[in-house]
């Protein structure tokens, strides 16, 4: 991943925020290098870690693959189209095009990482402006370490080039061996 953002996408309500986010869904948004990974392994993912027979219990929470581009929109529906032939549950997530990405409010970025006091506040160090924390590739392989993405083996060949100090290398690496 070269990024990853928090936001609010899929509704018609003008600028929404946390506390308004009138019939938006609350989502985030990937960038990739699809030299490394394409679109249509990127969907497999999303299916693979993903319910899409779990029921949302309100809008903001519903699930849903908001395509970039018709490119995108067809790998998508055709993605769908091969989970709900293999599964007797209704599948619930929608695909759909992506119309307007409004990005989240600052606290909401990088959720996990900024609950690390000590791996966050050395990516704060780099990257003391919050617009820059938020788009930073670093920030996101750190915040999807913490939360519990990743392997050893993927931390291992990339820990030198994140910046970190070795006590912050060594927490991360606790955090990912758990």
């Amino acid at each position: 991943m070269v990024r990853t953002r928090v936001g609010y996408a899929g509704g018609s309500t003008p600028d929404p925020t946390y506390r308004s986010i009138g019939d938006h869904t609350e989502v985030f948004q990937v960038d990739f290098d699809p030299a490394r990974l394409s679109y249509e392994e990127l969907l497999e993912i999303f299916w693979t870690e993903h319910d899409p027979s779990a029921r949302a219990h309100s809008t903001q929470y519903k699930a849903m693959v908001l395509a970039g581009d018709d490119a995108q929109f067809e790998a998508a529906r055709r993605s769908r189209e091969a989970v709900v032939a293999g599964v007797t549950r209704p599948v619930l997530t929608e695909v759909r095009r992506l119309e307007r990405f409004y990005v989240a409010e600052d606290y909401h970025q990088k959720y996990a990482l900024r609950r690390d006091r000590l791996l966050s506040g050395e990516m704060h160090a780099h990257y003391p402006d919050e617009a820059d924390f938020r788009e930073s590739t670093a920030a996101a392989r750190l915040n999807g370490y913490v939360y519990g993405i990743g392997s050893s083996l993927q931390l291992e060949r990339e820990i030198e080039s994140l910046g970190l100090s070795d006590a912050a290398q060594e927490r991360l690496r606790t955090l990912v061996r758990r």
